[in-house]
């Protein structure tokens, strides 16, 4: 079954997505195999010159290290061998699929969890970005033992979704998208539209996993259920069709899509809006103006002063002089050292502090505005 077997429906309305693609759709008996990944590369380049981004997911470490060295079983150490083996082998095989610069991210759910390494991983792909670059994203198969225990890159795939504030998770699989029962059951009929995920539809997808893959479509739904929660929608579709890949040029699928549950920009807006906030960063007109009416980030040149002692990652306030706050962030440095960098040059920071997380004090994708004298969110 494929994706032949699914209506066709618009994808929701999106400018970053983030692109999982299985080891199942990589892998031939010579290694990895561009057969199928050669038509999502070009998805992948055809969304560049849409002014859009993409971060992918990519499986097949484990396989292509199998292809390098001949290597009989199945344990827990020799995977993770052959996925050390295998990542230079993936990032190269990607490489020579795009026209840009590629470039390698191992991850581990630790990772995530770790709050000093959550906001360097964050920096580290926003910047990939700003330069044209594809992060080509894998969990740390040779340290993350846990990871390879319990399933592949689907729930990393939700989480990076998450990290890199993506609008959409798009998920390649070997089949059409999920069906109301195992897809060889005959009476099997294909779902494509999933407001919410239950227990029953988690139960008509708990098939076995692929041949080459560690995790089936119950994983998927594991993940679409997390971004989700997390206010972004997931579309499953067969990576296996390259005309089913040809039609999400034009933002049409032929797959499942699971819905999001609620607004991923107003839940996260309204989250900056409520948290506690660690400190204060005054500003000049200057960075008003430009966080007010410009939907700018706001540059140490625009800060006068640090009040608190808040660390990298917390909410602080930012307000005019003795004026209420009119917008609220998440700080990219601690107290002393935006009071080093206040009204410097972003260019300067490193020369300063010896280290550079960013030019911005605060990103604008971390930002809201409030009203000031009411305290309500307003757009920016």
């Amino acid at each position: 079954m494929n994706g032949s077997d699914f209506t066709a429906q618009p994808l929701p309305p999106w400018r970053r997505a983030v692109l999982k693609v299985g080891s199942s759709l990589l892998s031939g008996e010579d290694g990895l195999d561009p057969r199928h990944a050669g038509a999502l590369a070009r998805f992948i380049e055809h969304a560049r010159v849409q002014q859009r981004e993409i971060v992918l997911v990519s499986s097949g470490a484990v396989a292509a290290g199998r292809h390098r060295i001949a290597a009989g079983g199945d344990s827990l150490v020799l995977r993770q061998a052959l996925a050390s083996l295998g990542q230079a082998a993936l990032v190269t095989f990607w490489q020579q699929l795009v026209d840009r610069p590629v470039a390698q991210v191992l991850l581990t759910h630790d990772d995530l969890r770790n709050r000093r390494r959550y906001l360097n991983a964050r920096a580290t792909l926003r910047e990939l970005l700003r330069l044209g670059a594809l992060p080509v994203i894998n969990e740390n198969d040779a340290v993350a033992v846990d990871e390879l225990k319990l399933g592949d890159n689907d729930n990393l795939a939700a989480a990076v979704a998450s990290l890199v504030d993506a609008d959409l998770l798009l998920i390649a699989t070997d089949i059409g998208g999920l069906y109301s029962a195992h897809p060889r059951d005959p009476s099997a009929r294909p779902i494509t539209r999933v407001e919410a995920i239950t227990p029953e539809l988690l139960q008509a997808a708990s098939g076995g996993a692929g041949t080459l893959g560690t995790g089936g479509m119950r994983t998927k739904l594991d993940a679409a259920a997390k971004a989700g929660a997390a206010g972004i929608a997931t579309a499953l579709f067969c990576g296996r069709d390259a005309d089913v890949v040809r039609a999400l040029h034009a933002d049409v699928l032929h797959g499942t899509l699971v819905l999001a549950q609620g607004d991923r920009l107003r839940a996260r807006k309204q989250w900056l809006r409520h948290a506690p906030s660690s400190g204060r960063l005054r500003v000049d007109a200057g960075a008003f103006a430009a966080l007010h009416r410009q939907g700018a980030s706001l540059l140490p040149g625009g800060v006068v002063s640090a009040e608190g002692e808040f660390r990298r990652g917390d909410v602080v306030e930012i307000g005019v002089e003795h004026e209420p706050a009119f917008a609220r962030g998440l700080a990219q440095y601690g107290a002393n050292e935006v009071r080093r960098i206040a009204r410097r040059h972003s260019n300067e920071i490193e020369a300063i502090l010896g280290f550079r997380y960013g030019e911005s004090v605060v990103h604008r994708d971390d930002l809201v505005l409030i009203d000031a004298t009411s305290h309500k969110e307003t757009s920016t």
